[in-house]
């Protein structure tokens, strides 16, 4: 697999390059974001770090987001729970916090890529996975070309998440947009709305969890 390779620290790169080598994949690397963002085309993953020089590597990650699907891993110091949940939010596929071993980032990027986590496709106001349709403006949802029944708040629910496809929305955040409160009873509303989703379009992968982060368009 063509893998570029984000990362401004010399010796990090140096190990991590033919490390992957060995794993079977053709690595380029970048040590800024402006040349990162001119060969975001010719690669099929991305290994992002955060502390670039010239740009911060979660608006680099949002920029990609704009013109690319391309699957990206965060690799960072940066372990904060707000800092991995930005990350995801701005459309990260997986967080890594450095230092780690190249067999579990060799492993991530082999389930990333199994999972297909961005086979998704936005066209103005609809949303498109798989054989699951999601159109925004009329607020319908159709499963292999036959119309299914949400209710209104699971439509609302499944709104939030397709509006930004692939980006992670946080529990708390749904919760505040959708009811405006956070306290339990509206979270075990949210529970049942995300499991009628799942059981009307029969499509449990629809709506991935991602523990203790919050949720997103899967792969259906």
């Amino acid at each position: 697999m063509r893998v570029l390779l984000v990362e401004d620290d010399d010796r990090l790169a140096a190990a991590l390059v033919p490390a992957l080598a060995r794993h079977g994949h053709q690595v380029v690397r970048a040590g800024r974001a402006d040349d990162a963002f001119r060969l975001k085309d010719t690669c099929e993953f991305v290994l992002l770090d955060l502390g670039l020089p010239d740009l911060d590597g979660l608006e680099l990650l949002r920029r990609l987001r704009r013109v690319s699907s391309v699957p990206v891993i965060v690799l960072t110091a940066r372990t904060e729970e707000r800092d991995i949940l930005r990350g995801l939010r701005s459309g990260a596929d997986d967080y890594l916090a450095k230092p780690f071993r190249t067999a579990e980032l060799a492993a991530r990027m082999a389930a990333v890529v199994r999972r297909g986590t961005r086979p998704l496709a936005v066209t103005g106001r609809v949303a498109q996975i798989g054989d699951v349709r999601i159109d925004l403006e009329t607020r319908r949802v159709t499963v292999a070309g036959e119309p299914v029944a949400l209710t209104r708040r699971e439509f609302d629910v499944l709104a939030v998440l397709a509006r930004e496809p692939g980006v992670v929305r946080g529990r708390e955040e749904i919760l505040d947009e959708l009811w405006g409160d956070v306290q339990l009873s509206a979270s075990r509303s949210l529970d049942v709305h995300i499991a009628g989703i799942r059981s009307k379009t029969g499509r449990p992968r629809l709506v991935e969890t991602l523990r203790a982060t919050g949720y997103r368009l899967g792969t259906g």
